[in-house]
């Protein structure tokens, strides 16, 4: 396998710091290539006669899918774990199966144990473990040869210490062995660029039994009202204007890339039956859809790796270290809004492939906790501006569903490049309540402003100050 420079500087570190150190941390930006590295340095510590086996621990399946065929290729060995094995990969939640037995190769052999994606893995004592950091700190911590912690967000959001790790004084930041973050790997062309388009409206009408109020936008109403960001993101009208967003960028970068695709992140499984729905029906897209009851996720993952099919629909199946470098368009629709869940989703389209067009496009609501975030990545990347407020003077009917009797309809034959600002087809109204979704709206939200749209500079006023 041919390394990256920082793979090389990264594995060279490693070893250096084991002469003196069994634990090496790793922090990596998402889609840098982490588990590439973690091999070489597994074949580089079996070279040196310093392990005997190769232990893997990850947060997925589709994970230990990628892991395993990475290590089998680069140690020119099974990694099954069977017989003649070198080694095998675990997913954390098989962690409290294993038995004793199990744990007791690490006590007669010279082991080398690899945490994917640390930060699930809680506790620096028994007292404050959740159960799969409890597994490390007994049967890992004081038994394996060599120990090697990998993420690319390094922190928990419950601000939790994570197992193993140290933490530098006074600020209790996490200390890592080694660093390699975004703006170096976009320098090195290791990663894609990002860009993430934040949707907001400046005049926004809500209207309950008892009042009427207006809003001048996403973070206001939310602020200021009853109204909340689970209600926003189900919205009929604005789960397809954000799809429109994302079908019209997707089909600009397929002009050059055609295997490009995209990926939908769904807060439930009926809100993402209902996004899938819209992608096929109104936006005449191709496009797969994968929840925790889909039959055969990791083979619907795999399929739509390789295919070239335009988007794929998910609920939490493909997250921290599933690879699918073709992705290049986000629509985000999750209710999570945690800063670690962001980045990891941003992370899904920012793997750099051989195509022509290296683009990534994140769309989400303006939200306040997501705008921060975004900003945060803005400011890690001096050199780039990657935030973008969307920007379009349209009168959009968002009323509740049942008001939505006199909307236009239009033909439902559209092609993707056709798709423009000033033309954007309005969604028709399907079997599907939005009562299903998840609690009945008992709100009626109109949008009768303006979408914005201008690149935020890294010098304007920040919109956190105003």
């Amino acid at each position: 396998m041919k390394l990256r420079q920082w793979q090389h500087a990264c594995v060279d570190e490693a070893l250096r710091r084991y002469q003196t150190q069994s634990h090496f941390m790793c922090l990596a930006t998402p889609g840098a290539g982490k588990t590439i590295m973690a091999a070489e340095l597994a074949a580089r510590l079996i070279a040196m006669g310093k392990i005997d086996f190769v232990l893997c621990f990850s947060p997925s399946s589709e994970v230990n899918d990628s892991i395993r065929s990475t290590f089998s290729k680069r140690l020119d060995k099974r990694f099954d774990g069977l017989m003649g094995a070198i080694g095998s990969v675990y997913t954390y939640q098989f962690m409290p199966s294993l038995t004793e037995a199990f744990w007791q190769l690490l006590r007669t052999h010279k082991v080398f144990v690899i945490m994917d994606e640390v930060h699930h893995l809680k506790g620096n004592l028994l007292s404050n473990a959740n159960a799969w950091g409890e597994e490390v700190l007994l049967n890992i911590q004081y038994h394996a040869a060599y120990t090697l912690a990998l993420s690319g967000t390094p922190w928990r959001s419950d601000k939790a210490p994570i197992v193993l790790s140290r933490f530098t004084e006074p600020d209790n930041t996490i200390h890592c062995d080694f660093s390699y973050g975004l703006q170096k790997a976009i320098e090195d062309n290791v990663c894609r660029k990002p860009n993430i388009v934040l949707i907001d409206n400046d005049k926004i009408k809500l209207e309950t039994s008892q009042s009427t109020e207006v809003f001048s936008s996403i973070k206001e109403l939310i602020l200021d009202s009853k109204f909340n960001y689970q209600n926003l993101i189900i919205h009929e009208q604005i789960m397809h204007y954000m799809l429109s967003q994302g079908v019209k960028k997707l089909a600009d970068i397929r002009v050059s890339n055609p295997d490009a695709g995209g990926l939908v992140v769904a807060s439930s499984i009926k809100h993402a039956k209902r996004l899938h729905h819209m992608l096929v029906t109104d936006f005449k897209q191709t496009a797969s859809i994968v929840t925790s009851r889909t039959r055969n996720p990791s083979g619907i993952i795999d399929d739509f790796r390789k295919n070239y099919s335009q988007w794929i629909v998910n609920v939490g199946m493909i997250s921290e270290g599933t690879d699918i470098p073709r992705l290049q368009v986000c629509c985000h629709l999750s209710r999570i809004k945690t800063e670690m869940h962001y980045r990891q989703v941003l992370g899904r389209i920012l793997r750099v492939t051989s195509d022509e067009t290296q683009q990534a496009w994140l769309f989400t609501l303006a939200e306040a906790s997501l705008t921060e975030f975004a900003y945060r990545i803005d400011q890690d990347l001096p050199n780039h501006s990657v935030v973008i407020s969307l920007t379009e003077q349209q009168e959009l009917d968002l009323g509740a569903e049942q008001d939505r009797k006199n909307v236009p309809s239009h033909p439902m034959v559209i092609r993707p490049e056709e798709l423009t600002l000033e033309g954007l087809p309005i969604a028709r109204k399907v079997s599907t309540n939005i009562a299903d979704i998840n609690e009945e709206n008992l709100y009626n939200l109109a949008l009768i402003g303006g979408y914005k749209e201008q690149i935020v500079r890294m010098f304007d006023t920040h919109p956190f100050n105003s």
